[in-house]
């Protein structure tokens, strides 16, 4: 048994029913939708035309919610309805970046994840969903995609479907006849200034390209988005700040583990004590961010107590903890034995490189953002974490006098870790991209909305500013401390561009 949804456009009018029975079915509060009508119109008076598209979950046999939720507060039953436990929901938001058709919100009263679950409760007792009994053009069917004998498995059979977004591998059971192209696929449509019967964030648009971004520049005639819902972005600052402050706390151990391997072992007060002091205060801070970022945060605690082991974000939670572990032990062992041993040393920083990186396996998850699926990320999130690691490992031995050769070596670090962070950043942005969505988050960095910030303070300040003080800085530890601040700093303005950009394609 496999359910699924086949949205006949030959007979939508559009009258947003669907929309209305859902609400009231399921009590969905107001600014948020399981199911919705987006318009597009085409054409130039008088001969325009307006397109409607139906848009919901997709039931996805592979449901990319399901793999990252990390309570298993989504899952898939063994009808094919992916369904949802408000109860076991901590309100991470991961969910609503790995759905690529923008089928998940929060709902406002409970602040847990929502979305259409097939009226669950109206199958199990024999009923269709409300949405199908109250269609007047019976434009939506459902029904079993297993059943050769269902309408739904006929139309399938016979008529030319189409899906949104194949390509992402979800397997989804959303099927449509005779709809607009245009409505699957937003980015190939005009948005508009404002739509029939409301404003719209001007965020909303960054997307567009330069210079139409709702201003009517577009080809006469061209599609035209007038109507949907709003989706804001479900990260921040605060998922930013995260990415950075974690940055730091792996580099610092990892830094000074590799200096341990390098013969510095006789800097106690650097290497031993504020290296792992400032790793887990930095540690702590993005523990708690990324708490303090929960809809739910009361229930953070059930990423331990009722994991799911595909989401990385459990995996992340385990490796951090971990982290603290090894970088308490290390404190621990140079504060009362006046030396760290190495079997300690590498663990430690296996686990601050882990710290680092898991990240990327996490933001692959997020299958609806093209910009975080890029296969260098994880090398370079290990590139900020040297990066990291050395520029505060300098601001740290500028305060405590440690001397200059140690400085030295760390300015070398610093600078090796900016030239191959200009690299990665710039290959990023100017290799082939492989989609549409990726091209639009790359161009809005490159030339876009977002691009004055990206130039000027990540690459100006963060990276040439710290390379060029570096190159003058000579035995002056100000002009170094200058520079890891710089670098520092520019650090943070890419985490929160690259978070942005990422969501600003959108989905639906």
């Amino acid at each position: 048994m496999k359910f699924g949804f086949l949205i006949d456009h030959r007979k939508c009018i559009g009258c947003h029913s669907h929309s209305v029975a859902c609400k009231e079915e399921h009590q969905v509060p107001l600014g948020v939708y399981r199911t919705w009508v987006k318009y597009v119109e085409k054409g130039e008076y008088p001969n325009t035309r307006r397109h409607f598209g139906v848009l919901r979950c997709n039931h996805c046999d592979d449901a990319p919610c399901v793999e990252i939720c990390p309570t298993r507060a989504l899952y898939r039953r063994k009808d094919g309805i992916v369904d949802f436990d408000s109860e076991r929901c901590i309100g991470c938001k991961s969910c609503m970046q790995a759905c690529p058709y923008d089928a998940l919100y929060i709902d406002p009263r409970t602040n847990t994840a929502a979305k259409c679950n097939y009226c669950a409760h109206r199958v199990e007792v024999g009923l269709e969903p409300a949405c199908v009994i109250v269609c007047p053009e019976q434009a939506i069917i459902a029904g079993d995609l297993d059943d050769p004998a269902s309408r739904i498995n006929h139309l399938v059979a016979t008529q030319k479907v189409s899906m949104r977004k194949p390509e992402k591998g979800t397997k989804p059971k959303l099927f449509y006849v005779g709809v607009d192209e245009d409505l699957l696929r937003p980015t190939m449509v005009e948005p508009a200034a404002s739509h029939l019967w409301a404003e719209k964030n001007p965020g909303d648009d960054l997307y567009a390209p330069a210079g139409s971004q709702g201003n009517g520049r577009a080809a006469a005639g061209s599609p035209r988005e007038v109507y949907d819902v709003s989706h804001p972005r479900p990260w921040g600052r605060k998922v930013a700040s995260y990415l950075w402050t974690k940055s730091i706390a792996a580099g610092v151990l990892l830094v000074a583990a590799i200096l341990f391997e390098l013969g510095y072992q006789g800097e106690k007060t650097l290497l031993m004590l504020a290296g792992p002091i400032l790793s887990l205060f930095f540690l702590a801070v993005t523990t708690l961010l990324l708490i303090v970022d929960l809809k739910r945060p009361e229930r953070f605690y059930y990423l331990f107590t009722k994991p799911n082991p595909t989401s990385w974000l459990v995996w992340g939670g385990y490796i951090l903890a971990l982290h603290g572990v090894l970088g308490g032990l290390w404190l621990l062992s140079a504060f009362f034995k006046g030396s760290v041993p190495g079997i300690l040393i590498w663990p430690a920083a296996v686990l601050a490189a882990g710290s680092a990186c898991y990240s990327a396996f996490l933001f692959a998850q997020a299958k609806g953002r093209d910009l975080w699926q890029s296969p260098l990320l994880l090398w370079h999130l290990l590139i900020q974490a040297l990066m990291a690691g050395s520029a505060t490992l300098i601001l740290a031995g500028v305060i405590l006098g440690s001397p200059p050769a140690l400085l030295d070596r760390l300015e070398s670090f610093l600078a090796f870790s900016l030239v191959l962070s200009l690299g990665m950043i710039l290959g990023e942005l100017y290799l082939t991209h492989v989609s549409e969505d990726l091209r639009r988050a790359t161009d809005l960095l490159k030339d876009g909305a977002l691009s004055g910030r990206f130039w000027s303070l990540v690459v100006g300040v963060g990276l040439l500013a710290p390379l060029v003080l570096l190159a003058w800085a000579g035995d002056s530890s100000l002009i170094s401390g200058a520079a890891s601040v710089f670098a520092l700093a520019g650090l943070w303005f890419f985490e929160d561009l690259w978070v942005r950009a990422g969501q600003a394609v959108p989905l639906s």
